[in-house]
């Protein structure tokens, strides 16, 4: 029982599965496994550090027996949903319509989400962060282009779209450029930096070759070119770990929205480029 109450204080402390798997020697579904009990439980760690090895067998040795058949039917379809909500342009009420369709007597949306966000809390946790004002301005490109018209040529052409985000306001630029090549992506930000009124302490980026030639975890090599715009305009640059998307959430989250928004507003329509 040493290696469940090794698992269940990583995972109180926020260390992430894969890490508590390598560090107690169980397998990700064993860890998951007991993860899924010690949330069913509702217990805290202080009371199950208070329970003897032999209690602590009964409890984790055997599932649970559902005390609410439709709450547990709920939390199954939540490990579905978190795989589909990582899909471009699906939200949670289309995912709840979809849950209502296969369960007519289900919770109703508010409930749903409430559910969710609990379920969500336990499942991933994270360390929330504290954002000043005039600290940080996130920017990323949506992994996902948009199209114009050539006017001269009449082809289509694909362009990037560029988004910035304030921390603590959460305030937002959006803008579509040609390419992400160092030129384009200086420029939107400093079209940022105007468009906020003014510079933040640093930007966080992402790991593109605009921005950085070579990725570090502690010392980056950042683009020539990059680097002096960030001398001119006073900013620290710091760029978000390789593969740590949650080091730049804010920007990941806005590309949902502008998924969700702008993406599903312009798609029906055709923009042609007019040149001087």
């Amino acid at each position: 029982m040493k290696k469940v109450r090794l698992i269940i204080r990583l995972y109180t402390e926020g260390v992430s599965k894969k890490s508590i798997s390598e560090k107690s020697g169980c397998t990700r579904n064993t860890v998951k496994k007991y993860i899924r009990q010690f949330i069913a439980l509702g217990m805290s760690l202080e009371e199950l550090n208070k329970l003897n090895n032999t209690s602590l067998e009964q409890l984790f040795k055997s599932e649970r027996k559902p005390t609410n058949p439709k709450l547990e039917r709920l939390l199954k379809y939540f490990l579905e949903m978190e795989k589909s909500l990582k899909r471009k342009g699906v939200t949670r009420e289309q995912l709840w319509q979809k849950y209502l369709s296969d369960n007519p007597d289900g919770y109703r949306l508010s409930q749903f989400k409430e559910h969710y966000n609990r379920w969500r809390k336990q499942v991933n946790s994270v360390m929330h962060i504290e954002h000043k004002a005039g600290d940080k301005m996130y920017v990323d490109y949506a992994g996902e282009r948009l199209e114009i018209v050539d006017a001269d040529s009449g082809e289509l052409r694909q362009v990037e779209v560029f988004v910035a985000i304030l921390g603590a306001s959460q305030l937002t630029y959006v803008e579509a450029t040609m390419t992400q090549q160092k030129e384009d992506f200086i420029q939107a930000c400093e079209n940022a930096l105007h468009y906020f009124g003014g510079v933040p302490q640093a930007i966080v980026t992402d790991n593109l070759k605009s921005a950085v030639i070579k990725s570090d975890r502690y010392e980056p090599t950042l683009n020539k070119a990059f680097h002096d715009f960030t001398l001119h305009y006073g900013l620290s640059a710091l760029p978000a770990g390789p593969y740590k998307p949650r080091h730049k959430a804010l920007a990941e989250g806005m590309i949902k929205i502008v998924y969700r928004t702008i993406y599903t507003c312009i798609r029906q329509k055709t923009y042609t480029i007019l040149e001087d």
